[in-house]
C-alpha cells in the first residue's frame, strides 16, 4: 500500500539533478524510471551509460528539472503565479528591461520581484537549516507523529488543503475499508479526503509514461468500479490523469 513518492525525500541536490542514485541504479525523481549501472543504452542511434542515460532521459521526457519545477503548482513552490512568470523569464536569459517589456510592467517592478525573490531563498535557506537540525537533533522528522507518519500529497495535485492532511495509518484503514482484496471499490466514499485515498490507490492500475484511449481506460476502471466515468472524472479532478483537449488519449499526469 505504499504511496510515497521519493521525489518528496529527494535532497535539494537531487532536485537539482533530477535523479537519485543507489548502489544499482539511477532513477528519475520525475517519473521514477530506472536506469541500471553497467548496462549501456541506445538513444537515438548512440550508447550512453546508464548516468549519461538518466540526463538525457530528463531533458528528453521533462525538458529539465528547473523546467518541471517551474510548472508545478505553486501551492508546492510557494512563489505567486506573477513570480513564476519572472522566474520563466530570468530563466530564459532576458534581461530586466526584456522581461519588463513582455510583462507590460515597469522596470522596477522587476526589480522589486528580484528582491522579494532573494528574500524568500534567503528564508527558505534558513527554515530548511531549523527542519535539519531538529531532524538530526531529535532523530525524528517533522512528519513523524508518536506512532503515525504524515503523508504527502501527489506532486501533480491540482489544489492543496486540509484534505491531504492524512496519516500512514488512516491510508491503510480507508483503503481496507472501501476496497476490497482485488483493487475493487466496495463503496466510493463520500468524504472527499478518503476519496483521495482511493483514487491514489486506483491509479496504480496504470503505467508511467503510456498513452491510453478512452476505450482503454475505461476498461480498467470498470474492473474497479461499475460507475468508471465518476471514477475517470475524478482522477482528472485532482491531478492524477492527464488527457488531450479532444479527450482520445489519457495518461498519469507527472
Amino acid at each position: 500500500m505504499n504511496n510515497k513518492e521519493i521525489f518528496w525525500d529527494a535532497t535539494i541536490e537531487d532536485v537539482k539533478k533530477g535523479f537519485i542514485e543507489s548502489d544499482e541504479h539511477y532513477k528519475c525523481i520525475i517519473c521514477e524510471e530506472e536506469f541500471t549501472k553497467g548496462r549501456i543504452y541506445e538513444i537515438d542511434s548512440n550508447l550512453y551509460d546508464s548516468r549519461k542515460a538518466t540526463e538525457l532521459h530528463i531533458e528528453k521526457s521533462h525538458d529539465s528539472t528547473l523546467e518541471y519545477l517551474l510548472g508545478m503548482n505553486i501551492a508546492f513552490t510557494g512563489i505567486s503565479e506573477v513570480q513564476r512568470d519572472v522566474l520563466v523569464l530570468i530563466a530564459s536569459g532576458l534581461t530586466d528591461k526584456e522581461i519588463a517589456l513582455k510583462l507590460g510592467v515597469a522596470q522596477s517592478t522587476i526589480r522589486s520581484h528580484r528582491y522579494k525573490l532573494r528574500e524568500k531563498e534567503k528564508q527558505a535557506r534558513l527554515f530548511l537549516a531549523m527542519m535539519e537540525l531538529i531532524s538530526s537533533d531529535t532523530r525524528k522528522k517533522v512528519n513523524i507523529l508518536d506512532k503515525e507518519a504524515l503523508c504527502d500529497a501527489h506532486k501533480t495535485a491540482t489544489t492543496i488543503d486540509d484534505r491531504y492532511n492524512t496519516t500512514d495509518k488512516e491510508r491503510e484503514n480507508t483503503i481496507k475499508n472501501y476496497m476490497d482484496e482485488n483493487g475493487a471499490i466496495k463503496t466510493y466514499p463520500a468524504k472527499e479526503k478518503n476519496k483521495i485515498i482511493v483514487l491514489s490507490e486506483i491509479v496504480k492500475n496504470f503505467s508511467k509514461g503510456k498513452k491510453y484511449s478512452e476505450k482503454e481506460i475505461n476498461r480498467i476502471l470498470k474492473r474497479v468500479y461499475d460507475d468508471y466515468a465518476t471514477i475517470r472524472r475524478a482522477l482528472i479532478e485532482y491531478g492524477f490523469i492527464e488527457r488531450s483537449n479532444d479527450c482520445s488519449t489519457y495518461w498519469i499526469k507527472e
